[in-house]
């Protein structure tokens, strides 16, 4: 994909990701480092709990689909970070073998009050399922170079 800077990212513009199947040791693994709660990493225990089964944790689905929108390379020539996450919402649990797509859409662009050579973009990302289904949205706050702008060091 071309380079795309802060100009290219219009409200309403949406992008679709490629797909990530998740495993058992992939849900476990993440679980152990940064969510260890039962349902998370232990499959025995996971099966009495009210999810019935082993879950994914909502921050590594979280981050899988901010990576697959990262992997796209839509971000790559001009994001010089993010300012925070909004409106996070879980709507179904992911679980060992579920493929996780993105959905990502420009919801509203402004150019910096106090650089000339940035603007904030704020995309409203979603995850599906294999089945189509919504596991969650959330949306994220970038900062983003404008066409010809070069990052401070």
């Amino acid at each position: 994909m071309d380079a795309l800077y802060f100009e290219d990212f219009q409200v309403g513009r949406r992008f679709t990701t490629i797909g990530v199947t998740l495993t058992e040791a992939e849900i476990i693994h993440f679980a152990l480092v940064y969510d260890p709660q039962p349902f998370h990493t232990d499959v025995e225990a996971a099966l009495r709990s009210p999810f019935g089964g082993l879950i994914a944790s909502g921050f590594q689905t979280m981050a899988l689909v901010f990576r697959l929108f990262a992997q796209t390379g839509v971000l790559a020539a001009a994001s010089i970070g993010g300012s925070g996450m909004d409106e996070i919402r879980w709507y179904a649990p992911v679980r060992p073998g579920d493929t996780l797509r993105a959905e990502v859409e420009v919801i509203e662009q402004r150019p910096s009050s106090s650089r000339d050579d940035r603007g904030y973009v704020r995309f409203r990302y979603s995850g599906f399922n294999q089945h189509g289904e919504r596991v969650l949205s959330f949306i994220g706050n970038q900062l983003l170079l404008r066409r010809g702008a070069v990052a401070d060091a």
